[in-house]
């Protein structure tokens, strides 16, 4: 039965907890430790609140043989409602290191906490990543990115281990495959991130703006650095306009972020996707992009223009695309890990429909697949 483990192996998470120092918890709701706030419960959890506790617990779980689902920041995740057929091993190791130019992280460390401590201390680069909930350690993993900036350009190494060999070792970013919200990290169970470090600007400035609706925000040409903390003002009050800053007033803000990728359009698919859309809503201006391997399309104009407004399907509905955004798929209060399922698949055959594109879930789903 989904959401159960066998006795025995619950006995074998008592033991790892007593030999690695890490808390022991049983039958956790994981619509508690997720942004998305739905999932069935979690029969054992641990939580490790050091590198050594995380790599320890993860080893000796491995060797008996045990199902593991390692847990960060949750805001990722899509868990099923029958809940999840492993032990969750919860990364807590939380410290924050600051240097003249390098900022690091342990990989349970809140992500906004580093780039709110960066920017406390004058250090730039990080700030436009401001408000992404998680943890430090996902970010390399779906190489996170926001308004012109992602970690892979900031990345100095990352610290894993490598559940083939038990290895600790760092990694450099060219060994991690970076490329859009991907990674060879994303999608595999081969490797645990333990700690990040990025290269940071001493001098007090943002990164060079790239993203027209921030520099615009701040009254700045395209490539102007600004003061950090003012950039991340900026972009924190673009993302709450968004529904995208966490607020558990809001219902806007109880989703995973963006539930699908842009697309990446492969060159020779690309006119007929643009020949639907022009049968669809006549000579429009279609946002494209360069991406690795074709053109990049927005996701969520692709979303809107299918028939897919802002808050679709209804008031009354528990999961449904936000009020501020399109492509945040949110829990109103009562949704199901099923209602949020079903909303993705009537949008993702909605956009295919009409224009030919097929959108990719961003989270990580557990119990099922989009």
């Amino acid at each position: 039965m989904p959401g159960t483990l066998p006795c025995a192996v619950v006995r074998v998470a008592e033991d790892v907890a007593a030999e690695f120092g890490a808390e022991l918890d049983v039958n956790v709701p994981m619509s508690r430790l997720t942004t998305l706030r739905v999932g069935g419960p979690a029969r054992a959890m641990l939580t490790c609140r050091t590198a050594e506790a995380v790599a320890g617990v993860v080893r000796a779980l491995d060797t008996a043989g045990v199902p593991v689902l390692i847990l960060g920041g949750g805001s990722n995740l899509l868990v099923s409602d029958a809940g999840v057929d492993a032990v969750v091993v919860r990364v807590a190791n939380d410290g924050i290191r600051l240097d003249a130019r390098v900022v690091a992280a342990e990989a349970g460390a809140g992500w906004d906490d580093v780039v709110a401590a960066a920017v406390a201390a004058g250090l730039g680069g990080l700030e436009c990543l401001s408000g992404i909930p998680g943890s430090a350690g996902a970010t390399p993993v779906q190489n996170v990115g926001a308004y012109g900036v992602e970690v892979g350009s900031l990345l100095r190494r990352v610290r894993l281990l490598d559940r083939t060999s038990g290895e600790v070792r760092w990694v450099e970013p060219a060994d991690l495959g970076l490329g859009y919200r991907t990674s060879i990290l994303k999608h595999t169970d081969a490797a645990v991130v333990l700690a990040v470090e990025f290269d940071a600007a001493a001098d007090g400035l943002s990164a060079p703006l790239r993203y027209r609706e921030l520099a615009t925000s701040l009254g700045a040409e395209e490539g102007e650095r600004r003061p950090v903390a003012t950039v991340r003002e900026a972009v924190l009050r673009l993302r709450s306009g968004k529904g995208m800053v966490l607020d558990d007033g809001d219902n806007d803000t109880w989703s995973a972020g963006s539930f699908f990728t842009n697309p990446v359009v492969a060159d020779d698919h690309l006119p007929g996707v643009l020949a639907a859309i022009r049968s669809r809503l006549g000579d429009v201006a279609v946002p494209r992009y360069p991406g690795a391997g074709g053109t990049k399309l927005s996701a969520g104009w692709l979303i809107e223009r299918a028939g897919f407004g802002k808050g679709y399907p209804g008031p009354d509905a528990p999961a449904r695309l936000s009020t501020k955004h399109t492509l945040a798929l949110t829990n109103r209060g009562t949704a199901s890990a099923a209602d949020l399922l079903g909303l993705a698949r009537d949008v993702r055959a909605g956009v295919e429909d009409a224009f030919g594109v097929r959108l990719e879930p961003e989270p990580v789903t557990v119990g099922f697949t989009v």
